[in-house]
């Protein structure tokens, strides 16, 4: 019997141990290592919301602190939403481990492989993307003080963090401990943030698979080359293939509804932070372009913004890949020559042709449907609130 956990989530479960989050990983130490990295983002949020009690509040100020906040949070919820569903998620990969022993077809095992290997590029790009992000990340943060290091100059200059955080502690003196929790909590929120992320892609991944496998068994339910006598000889073989189609079908829209719904309430707050964070770093890279030439903040904004909008356009790619395979079924149904089928076929063929008209995608609490349409109008409202911001500014 073939793994598909070693075959094709191997990347994903090395990311999600190291941030505690692997769903057949509940021992004490993996508990604990949970509560160490949670603390760690909590804390580091908190004392960037001190910063409001020692500095004056103005408009510029809460928006730079609110900047990288935001996307703090997003990730907070993603890893807290994560932990909590770890049964749900194990589950899954349950059924989709049942569902993969259960083909026989040397075609449908393809197919379900070629999503699969999608899924393994997934992964690999975006840890890849992730990894580099880290790196710039931390860069930006620690480059004042590489400059400082190598210059020629003997004169010492203060040194701050990038990010405005208050410990109430002496910045100068501690300024290492601080830039090693910083560099930490980034650290452990974007492994986490890819993790989780191309978890759920290839979940979905593997549900477009079991959509085109249904495809698959209703284009070979009738062959266009046979004669009508094989037909009637092999109508039960049809039959039987048609509805293995559609129990498939079934399967997926079932096992998508059942993550979609324990997610959706997460998946909302990331909707709403998301769409506000896009908006508030869009306005600091004009901001900081328009008026200082602080390199190190300008490439801080831009990877938080390039993040939130790239993760914004995946999660609604895949929910449009979603829609579009629910659909091919249909389209299988619509192609097939089933008018020289069985009288007892055809009607099964016009129920499934007749439930094309319902529309399936991954529904966020009724409000958001997750498409191409849906980015765009979520992209288009945080230029909005982006533009909102910059008038009042001016």
């Amino acid at each position: 019997m073939i793994s598909i956990e070693d075959r094709y989530f191997s990347l994903s479960r090395i990311l999600l141990l190291v941030v505690g989050l692997w769903p057949y990983q509940k021992s004490k130490l993996a508990r604990l290592q949970f509560i160490c990295f949670f603390s760690i983002l909590i804390i580091f949020i908190i004392f960037q919301f001190t910063t409001f009690i020692t500095s004056k509040c103005t408009a510029n100020f809460v928006i730079k602190v609110l900047a990288l906040v935001f996307v703090c949070i997003c990730i907070i919820i993603k890893y807290y939403s994560f932990f909590i569903n770890s049964e749900s998620i194990r589950y899954l990969m349950e059924q989709l481990q049942r569902i993969y022993d259960d083909l026989e077809d040397s075609n449908e095992i393809a197919i379900i492989e070629k999503y699969g290997r999608n899924a393994k590029c997934y992964t690999a790009i975006l840890t890849t993307f992730i990894v580099c992000s880290v790196c710039m990340f931390t860069g930006a943060l620690i480059w004042p003080d590489i400059l400082q290091i190598i210059s020629s100059t003997n004169k010492s200059r203060p040194r701050q963090l990038q990010i405005l955080t208050e410990y109430f502690i002496d910045q100068e003196r501690y300024f290492y401990y601080l830039l090693l929790h910083t560099n930490t909590a980034i650290c452990i929120g974007l492994v986490s943030l890819v993790a989780t992320g191309t978890m759920l892609i290839a979940y979905f991944q593997y549900m477009c698979a079991m959509f085109t496998i249904a495809s698959y068994r209703i284009e070979n339910a009738i062959k266009t080359q046979i004669s009508q006598d094989i037909i009637k000889h092999n109508k039960n073989l049809m039959y039987e293939s048609i509805k293995n189609a559609v129990d498939i079908h079934r399967k997926a829209m079932a096992l998508s509804i059942n993550l979609v719904s324990k997610i959706e309430i997460s998946v909302f707050f990331l909707i709403i932070f998301g769409v506000m964070t896009l908006s508030t770093n869009i306005f600091r890279i004009f901001q900081i372009g328009l008026s200082t030439r602080n390199a190190d903040e300008l490439s801080i904004s831009i990877i938080v913004g390039f993040i939130s909008l790239l993760y914004m356009f995946i999660a609604n790619l895949v929910g449009q890949e979603i829609t579009d395979h629910y659909n091919y079924i249909y389209v299988a149904a619509y192609k097939i020559q089933w008018y020289i089928a069985p009288l007892n076929i055809q009607k099964l063929l016009l129920i499934l042709i007749q439930r094309g008209n319902k529309t399936f995608g991954l529904n966020i609490g009724g409000l958001f449907v997750a498409s191409m349409q849906c980015f765009a109008a979520l992209a288009n409202t945080s230029l909005s609130y982006f533009t909102v911001m910059y008038s009042i500014r001016q």
